[in-house]
């Protein structure tokens, strides 16, 4: 008998799996999520480190499997890993990797599960550090920072946002959509936002740029009604 003879059978878990999610609840919920990734997407457009999804099953343990116990947060970011799309979070295909941050949207019939069942496995088995919640009906917004192994309620400053030092990002609530901002409190906008504030900037100079071009038509003329050539000066 060798010694690779006395190594015991070892059985792979599959990394290969497809997400099996249930339909999202409502459409405030896809395009809640849409704004979270889309935004995300947008200000993060030069980083290639991190994984961003929405109603995506994370597999994390064989008995999950057999029992068929899924969990698809409605959207979560994990940090340090390779940005490129998935069928769905396999743990012990990424490392060993849990998410970082987590976004549960509430209904009526989630909200008592993402308030403790949820909260609970996201504490104790993911450690994920940053947990929030958001109703957009209620506009309710919690969150929580893992603080020695136990989720602590996240401050609200006095625009009432509350800090996610995972993603370097507030969450607040503008318009009735959660949405991120800055350190120092400005609005990250949506794609199409962007779009916008960038065609309005470029109006803008242009509208400048026309008010210039006639201020120094009227000089001209001006200089001229008193017998000076403009082009002398």
């Amino acid at each position: 008998m060798t010694a690779l003879d006395m190594i015991p059978d070892v059985t792979y878990l599959p990394t290969d799996l497809w997400s099996d999610e249930p339909p999202l609840a409502s459409d405030l919920h896809l395009q809640q999520i849409i704004i979270l990734l889309s935004c995300l997407e947008l200000l993060w457009r030069e980083r290639s480190d991190y994984y961003a999804s929405g109603n995506l099953t994370i597999y994390y343990n064989e008995e999950q499997l057999k029992k068929r116990d899924f969990c698809g947060p409605d959207f979560f970011v994990v940090l340090d890993t390779e940005k490129r799309p998935r069928k769905s979070w396999v743990v012990w295909g990424e490392q060993g990797k849990y998410p970082d941050v987590i976004v549960e949207i509430l209904s009526d019939s989630t909200a008592n599960i993402d308030r403790n069942n949820k909260k609970i496995l996201y504490q104790n088995t993911f450690r994920t550090p940053n947990y929030f919640w958001f109703d957009p009906n209620s506009l309710e917004l919690q969150g929580f920072r893992l603080i020695e192994g136990q989720y602590q309620a996240i401050a609200a400053n006095e625009q009432g946002y509350l800090w996610s030092e995972q993603l370097g990002l507030y969450l607040g609530i503008f318009d009735r959509k959660l949405r991120y901002f800055t350190a120092n409190g400005q609005l990250v906008p949506t794609p199409q936002e962007a779009e916008l504030q960038q065609r309005q900037a470029k109006e803008q100079a242009l509208l400048e740029k026309e008010r210039e071009r006639q201020a120094k038509e009227k000089l001209a003329q001006k200089l001229r009604e008193l017998g000076i050539d403009p082009d002398t000066i």
